[in-house]
C-alpha cells in the first residue's frame, strides 16, 4: 500500500487547520496529503528497509505525511541498526532538522533518535539545541530527554527546563511541562523540588502541564504562586 493511495482531500483540510498552517501560525505553509497516521505507520512498516537516500527524499518533501513517513522509517532503522548505523541516522536527523518542523514530527522521532543515541553519550549538544532560534530544535532538545526520563535520569530534563523557562513559544511551554510531569510520574520529590525553586517563574501553560497529575489541592497551591 502506497502512502498517497489513502489520501483524502477532506482530511487534508482538517489537518491544515489542526496543525496551524495559516499565515503567522507555527505550521505556516505546511501542506498535507490527507493521510491518517495509522495508514502512514503501515506504510512505514512495509518500507522500513528503504535506502537512506530515499528516506531523505521523503524527509525533504513538501508534504507533511511524507516527512512523517521518513521519520518513522528512520526510527525503525535506528532501533534495529548497529552502532554505526545509529550514528549516521542521528547525524542525518540533525543535519535535516529544518524538515522536522512540527510538533508531531518532533515527538515521534526526537526521543528515539536523539535521546536514543545520546543515552550512553555526552549530552552537551542538547544545550545548543535548547538555545536555538528554531522552535523545533528547542522542542527536539527537551523531547529527547524523554528517553532519559524512562531510565530514571532526570538532570538533563531539569537543566533544559531551566534554559527554556523564559521561552516565548506555547509549544515549548507544553513540551517542558509534559517532560516535568513525566519526571514527577517517576519521582514526585524531584519534580516538586524543581517547582518550589522555579514554579513562580514558569509560564502558566508550562506549570499546568507539569502539575496535571497532582491532587487538586496541590495543583491549586502551585497555581497560586504564578
Amino acid at each position: 500500500m502506497m502512502l498517497r493511495e489513502t489520501a483524502s482531500a477532506e482530511h487534508a483540510a482538517v489537518s491544515q487547520r489542526f496543525f496551524k498552517t495559516g499565515p503567522g501560525e507555527y505550521g505556516e505553509g505546511d501542506r498535507f496529503l490527507g493521510v491518517r497516521v495509522p495508514q502512514t505507520r503501515k506504510v512505514a512498516r512495509r518500507f522500513r528497509s528503504l535506502p537512506q537516500t530515499d528516506v531523505l527524499t521523503l524527509l525533504t518533501s513538501k508534504f507533511h505525511e511524507e516527512r512523517l513517513l521518513a521519520l518513522l522509517i528512520f526510527v525503525s532503522q535506528f532501533e534495529r541498526g548497529a552502532s554505526e548505523d545509529q550514528e549516521r541516522i542521528y547525524s542525518l536527523y540533525l543535519e535535516h532538522s529544518a524538515y522536522v518542523n512540527n510538533w508531531d514530527l518532533v515527538d515521534t522521532s526526537a526521543p528515539q533518535i536523539v535521546g536514543g543515541y545520546l543515552l550512553e553519550r555526552r549530552r552537551e549538544c542538547l544545550d545548543a539545541l535548547a538555545k536555538s532560534v528554531c522552535l523545533w530544535e528547542r522542542r527536539i532538545a527537551i523531547m529527547a530527554t524523554f528517553t532519559f526520563i524512562r531510565q530514571e535520569e532526570f538532570e538533563d530534563t531539569l537543566r533544559l527546563s531551566r534554559i527554556l523557562l523564559e521561552d516565548s513559544e506555547d509549544l515549548i511551554h507544553k513540551a517542558v511541562g509534559w517532560m516535568l510531569r513525566e519526571v514527577g510520574n517517576r519521582n514526585r520529590a524531584v519534580e516538586e523540588a524543581f517547582l518550589r525553586k522555579h514554579g513562580s517563574m514558569m509560564p502558566r501553560t508550562m506549570l499546568r502541564y507539569a502539575i496535571e497529575k497532582f491532587p487538586k489541592e496541590l495543583r491549586a497551591h502551585y497555581l497560586k504562586r504564578v
